[in-house]
Formats: C-alpha cells, sequence, structure tokens
C-alpha cells in the first residue's frame, strides 16, 4: 500500500503530464474500492461498475484535491457518495420492464415487480447507512481511515501497519479505539438502541 508522500509523489507527477501515473493509484486501491462498493450495494456487477466510475472520477477530478489528507481518503468518500446516489436511484425502481414478441410479429411490454426489500425496510437501512456516515464523519481522521481499511478495505492488520507505517500492535489498538468511539456516537445519536440489551434485562435472562 502506497504512503501519502507516494500517493502525493504520483499526483505531482500526473498532473506534471505523466497520464499513465494513475494506473499506480488504481492498482494499489482496487482492492479496497471495490470491497466498499460490494459492501454497500450488494451486488459483484454493479460493485464492479461503481468500481470504475469512483476512479474515473477521480481522474477527472483530480485537480480538486488539495493534497491535505491522503488520496486514498478522498476517493473512499468520493466512491461512498457514489454508491448512496446509486441505492437512492435503485430504490425508486419498482418494476422490471420485459419486451417480448407477439404472435403478429408486434411487440409487447412485461412489468415485472422487482425483488426490492419493501419502502419501510430500505428506509431503515437507508437511515442506518446514513447514520454510519455521519458517525464516521465525526471521528478524527486517523481513526476514520483507519476503520475503514478494516472494515470496508477487509485489510489485514499487517497490509494496514504497511500503508500507514505503524506497528501491528498500534494498528489493533487503534481500531478498537475507533470502533468504540463509533459505537459512542451512533448510541449517543439513538441509532443503536435496538441492538443492544435492554437496561431492564437481568443476567442470563430475557429481555423485558
Amino acid at each position: 500500500m502506497l504512503t501519502q508522500e507516494e500517493e502525493h509523489h504520483i499526483i505531482d507527477d500526473i498532473r506534471s503530464g505523466n497520464v499513465n501515473a494513475f494506473e499506480q493509484l488504481v492498482e494499489d486501491q482496487s482492492k479496497i474500492v471495490y470491497n466498499l462498493c460490494l459492501r454497500m450495494v450488494g451486488n459483484e456487477q454493479d460493485a464492479c461498475d461503481l468500481s470504475q466510475e469512483a476512479f474515473l472520477k477521480a481522474y477527472t477530478n483530480l485537480s480538486a484535491f488539495r493534497g491535505d489528507s491522503k488520496f486514498s481518503s478522498w476517493l473512499y468518500r468520493m466512491t461512498t457518495n457514489l454508491c448512496l446516489d446509486f441505492l437512492r436511484r435503485r430504490s425508486r425502481q419498482k418494476t422490471v420492464l420485459l419486451t417480448y414478441d407477439t404472435d403478429d410479429g408486434g411487440e409487447n411490454f412485461l412489468q415485472i415487480p422487482d425483488n426490492a426489500p419493501s419502502p419501510e425496510a430500505e428506509a431503515e437501512r437507508r437511515e442506518l447507512r446514513d447514520a454510519v456516515r455521519q458517525g464516521l464523519s465525526e471521528l478524527p481522521e486517523s481513526q476514520r481511515e483507519i476503520l475503514l481499511l478494516r472494515e470496508i478495505g477487509q485489510l489485514s492488520y499487517e497490509e494496514i501497519a504497511r500503508q500507514l507505517a505503524l506497528e501491528p500492535g498500534t494498528v489493533k489498538s487503534r481500531i478498537f479505539r475507533a470502533r468504540k468511539r463509533l459505537c459512542e456516537i451512533l448510541i449517543k445519536d439513538g441509532n443503536l438502541s435496538d441492538a443492544l440489551p435492554s437496561k431492564q434485562q437481568k443476567k442470563g435472562g430475557a429481555a423485558i
């Protein structure tokens, strides 16, 4: 994994005219970006398409990258927004339109209800995704990045340690603190209450 200094050096190279250097950023981040898309949209083909769209958008908007953070962090935010936009569009699709030939040589159309979740279920999932996204935005940059690398990018502790130039033990402790802080934020905002045991629940007993 590239360090921030290496990323910025490549970006300077691209801005100087070496457009082929962008391929190094793609190779470095393709696994993480794809996993992020797959986690969010739940479909391999859509995840592949969105991954390509994310890198294309990153390339065409590279002039907007200020360099005050890692390129990878900027790319993850862009990818997340693309996936959220995709999910919003998909939630509005109620039917699938199927075209078929009629006996007289013409065409007809058949509308098939899709298998999308109910509006209520989709709304709940959307609210939770938005809550997690908001919670992540409230984390310090160092905690947000390391949590994305682990939970979304599915990188090992050793891979994260190499990318961030940290000891594996330090990576583990930072991930623990980041998870704890994110849970505190979600609980404070009332977004994890349903997943937690009731305060009235007795040890070994059922929740009331």
